[in-house]
């Protein structure tokens, strides 16, 4: 009977999992439709809508700054953290080893011997790798740090579900969010393999609440603890005339969530161009609907993914599933050639623009905890726009006619990653 214990957990666990996997497929069978008055990106009917479904605010009177890799990203994110006199929020997916990762401890460990409260949040996943010699010296230090949900036997079915946000609150006044993790490949100038291209923001103005409140979100998880008070949240006056912004989170969850309603919105009301580039591209057929049937309708759409450099390469093949129909549609993607390019941002129409720690696949958008920035500024959107057409530079097209003579052995693999889809 003792021999036989390890087979039943191990039906047990695949039984499970192939229900879940059922109830998913149910639940994600249908695709959306845009029911009512069709809205313009810019306009303020499509930033109620916004609020409306994913319940957040909108906040007006935000500065924001634009950062291109690690050159430009980690002396921001050192000096937003120097910056600190009373509180400094540090929330991140993978923190592994490194210079930089000893900069970034340095600072924390600083401004917490100086009075700070700090406080550091990790994925006990995502930051696994991490060199335990940092781990001592916030602790000597006074940097408060805590693990989002280590692996334990009982909670076995959350092990799948991580934070994958990054989130930098600075005295709860300036805020940094985007796609950089803390590790040597972040950073540089995505000038080789080895150094990747990645976007991150900064920010001023009443939208740092929003970003306050999503690390405050993960951080009452992990440790109990209810962040209140003007250390955490004081009052914030509008610091521009430009710029409404939105904090748009979304936790995995049955059914749909915020991000999943917020870009399926922002997609059926292109009307003219949807740039996007996604780390990982893994679309369900939902998505894969709703950017064909805005190409058909005559908006230019352009997808931007890694190329042969990405470290998951079962994603990448999971991704050419959807090729066919994209491309057959008129929808154009291009891979990045000289690096990863691990980057998460989206324009509408040259006026609405999403940046964050969002991918556009199922992990993100059903598995993980994320966060991304909504901005409603015709500035900012040229800003990124600019950039995805330097990105462009450096990219191969997918050619319709080449991708559908491609050998029979990549459209096996594309099929049966096709299968673990919900997992990617």
């Amino acid at each position: 009977m003792n021999k036989r214990w390890p087979a039943a957990v191990a039906a047990a666990l695949v039984a499970w999992y192939a229900s879940d996997s059922l109830r998913h497929r149910r639940e994600q069978g249908q695709g959306y439709t845009l029911r009512g008055e069709e809205l313009d990106v810019g306009s303020d009917d499509f930033l109620r809508a916004t609020e409306a479904i994913t319940m957040a605010p909108i906040a007006h009177g935000n500065d924001i700054e634009l950062f291109i890799n690690g050159d430009e990203i980690f002396p921001a994110m050192l000096e937003t953290m120097r910056g600190a006199q009373r509180s400094l929020n540090f929330l991140t997916y993978l923190y592994w080893r490194g210079e930089i990762a000893g900069e970034v401890a340095a600072a924390l460990c600083e401004r917490a011997k100086a009075g700070v409260e700090v406080n550091v949040l990790l994925d006990a996943v995502g930051s696994a790798k991490m060199d335990r010699d940092l781990l001592r010296k916030m602790d000597d230090a006074g940097v408060t740090f805590a693990y989002f949900r280590p692996p334990k036997a009982y909670a076995v079915r959350r092990l799948n579900n991580r934070t994958h946000r990054k989130l930098l609150i600075a005295d709860g006044e300036v805020g940094m969010t985007g796609g950089v993790g803390i590790a040597e490949r972040w950073t540089g100038n995505a000038q080789d393999p080895e150094h990747w291209r990645d976007t991150h923001v900064r920010v001023r103005g009443p939208i740092v609440r929003g970003l306050q409140g999503a690390f405050a979100e993960n951080w009452l998880e992990a440790t109990g603890d209810v962040l209140v008070g003007t250390t955490y949240l004081p009052d914030l006056e509008p610091v521009s005339d430009d710029a409404a912004m939105q904090v748009v989170r979304s936790t995995a969850e049955v059914g749909d969530t915020n991000v999943e309603a917020l870009y399926f919105l922002a997609i059926a009301c292109a009307r003219t161009s949807l740039h996007l580039t996604s780390a990982y591209f893994a679309p369900r057929p939902a998505f894969v609907e709703a950017l064909t049937d805005a190409a058909r309708r005559g908006v230019d759409v352009r997808v931007l993914v890694p190329g042969p450099h990405i470290d998951k390469q079962v994603v990448r093949q999971a991704g050419h599933a959807a090729y066919g129909d994209l491309l057959d549609a008129g929808v154009q993607i291009f891979e990045y050639c000289p690096t990863m390019i691990h980057a998460k941002t989206l324009t509408i129409d040259g006026t609405w623009s999403s940046v964050g720690s969002v991918n556009f696949d199922n992990r993100s958008f059903q598995l993980q905890d994320e966060v991304t920035l909504c901005v409603s500024s015709n500035t900012f959107a040229a800003q990124l726009d600019a950039q995805f057409e330097r990105d462009l530079e450096r990219s191969a097209q997918i050619e319709v006619e080449r991708w559908n003579g491609r050998p029979l052995p990549g459209r096996l693999r594309e099929g049966l990653t096709k299968i673990m889809r919900r997992e990617l």
